[in-house]
């Protein structure tokens, strides 16, 4: 095994799941839904505790998986979860229930994200996560860098697609999305980007504020 490899392995296998999630974990899996890993999962809290974040969008629930590491980081934040799925929104429903996750911190919205977004409020949000169909991540994406402050973070886990992104021979569509969004937003001024590779990767953006 390369050390990459094994660096990874282990970065993969450290992150530690509390027991809420992981029942969550396999009801997702039970329902075909395919969660975020426990070492995304860890970052993403980080990113939420170091914002303190109080309002918290997702797009795609995971079944509940990606919504419990959020709410994990902030005690305080409130999550909207956005799903075509009703039965993943139902899913997640009860793991938040699991987990004594308090209704008033949650919201959820069964329809299409591109249906949905536009009619948020602008500059609203501390986090935005898009984890919803690879085929809509631009759009997204630029609906999320909307829809959070100046200084607010859009997540976006699966970044690399599976090694596919690195890949210069892949150039189908969505591997071809998911390139593009890196390098534009890796070069531009408006945000400050990171690509983590552990797990199946996490892109991380944040809005610059503006200069007075």
């Amino acid at each position: 095994m390369a050390e990459s490899d094994a660096i990874r392995r282990y970065a993969l296998e450290a992150a530690v799941e509390p027991e809420s999630i992981e029942r969550a974990r396999a009801r997702a899996v039970e329902l075909g839904a395919d969660p975020i890993s426990a070492a995304v999962g860890a970052q993403i809290a980080v990113v939420t505790a170091a914002t303190a974040a109080l309002n918290i969008v997702e797009i795609g629930t995971g079944a509940g998986v990606s919504g419990l590491w959020l709410l994990r980081g902030s005690a305080r934040a409130t999550l909207t979860t956005i799903d075509i799925e009703p039965e993943h929104l139902a899913a997640a429903r009860t793991a938040f229930t699991e987990a004594k996750i308090p209704a008033a911190r949650s919201r959820f919205i069964t329809g299409r994200a591109a249906d949905v977004l536009p009619r948020m409020n602008e500059a609203s949000y501390d986090i935005v996560l898009v984890d919803a169909d690879p085929e809509g991540v631009i759009e997204y994406v630029e609906h999320g860098l909307r829809l959070v402050r100046a200084g607010g973070t859009v997540l976006v886990p699966r970044a690399l697609r599976g090694g596919a992104v690195a890949d210069p021979v892949r150039r189908d569509p969505i591997t071809t999305a998911f390139r593009s969004l890196i390098q534009e937003t890796q070069a531009s001024p408006a945000v400050l980007g990171a690509l983590s590779i552990v797990g199946e990767g996490l892109l991380q953006l944040t809005t610059v504020p503006a200069e007075h």
